[in-house]
């Protein structure tokens, strides 16, 4: 009797884990590492998540942008204090629209290279990526635009 009980408890006191994949990560490649950097991909869970934060060690700092049109018809970018994801609902960050914001850049994005990304979700813990840098002109992984 105690058995099936303490598996019972056990059950009930361990909340799934969300189990987040990353999907199609890339950069562009910068000219001078004075500029902001931004980096892209596409995030699916299977559990309800957010991601809290990302951190890099080519970047002093790292933020979520969102990108709204105003009410004068200019878009601008809008820091997201975090980014909420729902299951079975691919959120995709990609140029003209949500990205990752790499501000400080402790080198230059040189194509060819790569770099680690560190997202931190709250139930799906770290989940680090590597950063492929594509040409400046890239729109996304297989462009081959310099």
């Amino acid at each position: 009797m105690i058995r099936p009980l303490l598996i019972a408890a056990l059950l009930t006191a361990s909340p799934a884990l969300a189990e987040v994949s990353v999907a199609a990560p890339w950069a562009r490649a910068s000219i001078i590492a004075a500029r902001p950097g931004a980096a892209y991909l596409r995030l699916a869970t299977t559990e309800a998540d957010r991601l809290l934060s990302v951190t890099t060690p080519i970047a002093d700092r790292v933020m979520i942008h969102a990108v709204e049109a105003g009410d004068d018809g200019v878009a601008r970018m809008r820091p997201l204090d975090a980014l909420d994801l729902q299951p079975d609902v691919p959120v995709t960050l990609e140029p003209g629209g949500m990205h990752i914001m790499l501000m400080g850049l402790t080198e230059r994005l040189v194509e060819g290279t790569s770099f680690p990304l560190t997202l931190t979700f709250e139930m799906a813990g770290e989940v680090v990526v590597d950063v492929p840098v594509l040409g400046i002109a890239a729109t996304g992984p297989g462009d081959d635009a310099r």
